[in-house]
């Protein structure tokens, strides 16, 4: 995978909130940082990540372009603009952050205005957020799959949206979990919480251990110390074939992000 497997999210936080974050994740040890151009934190994250004293070649941020921003005259200028707000002449990773309603701006265009992006050397790698199969294969059929680094999808113990990662996994394109907890409902599962005393660990490193072992790159999001340190642990703990079997039961497709105007025809 030529992204990291662990990293934070962001979305939801903003000013000192996310700061703080980004600032206790730095110092824990965290090296990938998740944000977006609609999650209006840009700015504080760039600040966050300046201030921290660690160098930039260190790590790995992540945006992603809003819709509005998707057109070929529309995209690059407005990655300029992330960049001038991160604080950064490049990001690691610039990602359609969703496919453009209605197909008003064309996926090819997207992607075709995203690996101009990184000639430009304003991105060092160009992905996809919330695309289905047919989305992807659109991706796919403008730029290739080895140009594509990950599609960011919802994906939870509750929505382990299969078709979309089989058919991911089939052009070698890595996938990037986003609400790998469920806004907290995976804690809260009976299976989830008898695996964690098993193994004397939380919930939330139990689910995103499972995730990790199915070769998903993950970036959940605290604003508490002592959460972010606990989730970087889960890279340590490792299921067995019987609990990850257990989890892959509670397979409920329980989407829990689909805005009206924004949500493809999901698989």
């Amino acid at each position: 995978m030529s992204i990291p497997v662990f990293g934070l999210g962001t979305f939801r936080l903003k000013d000192q909130i996310v700061k703080d974050s980004v600032t206790t994740a730095l110092e824990l040890g965290y090296r990938a940082i998740d944000t977006a151009q609609i999650y209006d934190n840009e700015s504080a994250v760039g600040e966050a990540i300046v201030e921290s004293g660690v160098a930039r070649s260190e790590i790995f941020i992540t945006t992603k372009i809003w819709i509005e921003n998707l057109s070929t005259d529309a995209l690059i200028e407005s990655l300029k603009t992330s960049l001038d707000k991160l604080k950064t002449d490049y990001v690691d990773l610039t990602l359609i952050h969703w496919p453009s309603p209605n197909a008003a701006v064309s996926v090819a265009e997207t992607m075709h205005a995203l690996v101009k992006a990184k000639e430009l050397g304003l991105t060092r790698q160009i992905g996809i957020s919330n695309f289905t199969v047919a989305l992807m294969q659109e991706a796919i059929d403008a730029v290739g799959a080895a140009e594509i680094a990950t599609n960011q999808i919802e994906l939870s113990p509750f929505l382990q949206n299969r078709k979309v990662v089989d058919f991911a996994h089939q052009n070698n394109i890595a996938i990037t979990s986003y609400m790998t907890l469920a806004y907290g409902d995976a804690l809260k599962d009976a299976t989830i919480i008898k695996i964690a005393q098993n193994h004397n660990a939380t919930p939330a490193q139990v689910v995103l251990a499972w995730a990790l072992q199915l070769g998903y790159a993950v970036i959940p999001s605290s604003t508490k110390r002592t959460n972010l340190e606990s989730n970087l642990l889960a890279q340590q703990l490792t299921l067995t074939a019987d609990e990850m079997s257990q989890i892959a039961g509670l397979e409920r497709d329980g989407r829990l992000v689909s805005p009206e105007g924004l949500a493809p025809d999901w698989d």
